[in-house]
């Protein structure tokens, strides 16, 4: 079809306007949330809680206790007394120490010393050949002291009295020296404890004790030692 037929034809058509409105598309692109920057500082806080969590449960389980000493029986097996020359006593007792070891390694300890008393004053010692206690167990020791010729005359009336009374208050003084073995380390441990026991003189056994604790400061230097060493 040649220009001239488009002219003369009755076909509709509309002009372009000669100023069109030009629409602007703006593409942004697609957003991802950033997880992964969420989840890695997570996953660093857990990582560092878990190992906050691991060194305290070390500590704890590696930090030394001082062993447990109680004193299982006390038992007077024999009173002489002597009034020539002078007044004095024979006496001999049987001792069970109980030693618990609170650990999670075992405690080798060097001597056990036990020292019995009367109203403050000391009637003889009595020490043990040593021994082992597994982790976390306990291990009981005897012991005999033997008293000749103790002389009583300035508590010779306190005792009298107790005897007829039929409780005899005695002191005891317990101490213990050993070694924990803490994978090729050894550390020193001391522990000492006093008590004052009442026996019944009837039945030879403990009607009570009292029994306090002295902590010992040689375990504590030595553990920091070598906590710095394994933690350095």
């Amino acid at each position: 079809m040649s220009k001239q037929d488009l002219r003369h034809s009755s076909a509709p058509y509309s002009r372009l306007s000669p100023n069109p409105n030009h629409q602007n598309v703006v593409v942004l692109p697609v957003y991802y949330p950033r997880h992964n920057d969420n989840y890695r500082c997570l996953r660093h806080c857990l990582a560092f809680t878990s190992a906050i969590l691991l060194l305290s449960a070390a500590l704890f389980l590696l930090y030394p206790s001082d062993p447990t000493l109680e004193l299982a029986r006390l038992q007077l097996n024999h009173v002489g007394v002597n009034t020539s020359p002078k007044l004095t006593l024979d006496l001999s007792f049987s001792l069970t120490i109980r030693v618990r070891n609170r650990d999670f390694f075992s405690l080798d300890y060097d001597k056990l010393v036990v020292s019995v008393g009367y109203r403050g004053r000391e009637l003889g010692l009595v020490s043990s050949e040593g021994g082992r206690v597994r982790a976390r167990g306990s291990s009981y020791v005897n012991a005999t002291l033997d008293l000749d010729g103790f002389e009583v005359v300035h508590d010779v009336i306190y005792l009298l009295s107790d005897w007829a009374k039929g409780v005899i208050p005695f002191d005891t003084n317990t101490k213990v020296d050993g070694d924990l073995g803490l994978f090729l380390f050894k550390i020193p441990l001391k522990a000492k404890v006093s008590c004052e026991v009442y026996m019944d003189r009837n039945n030879q056994s403990i009607v009570r004790q009292d029994c306090y604790a002295e902590r010992l400061a040689l375990c504590r230097k030595s553990f920091k030692s070598f906590s710095f060493f394994l933690f350095a």
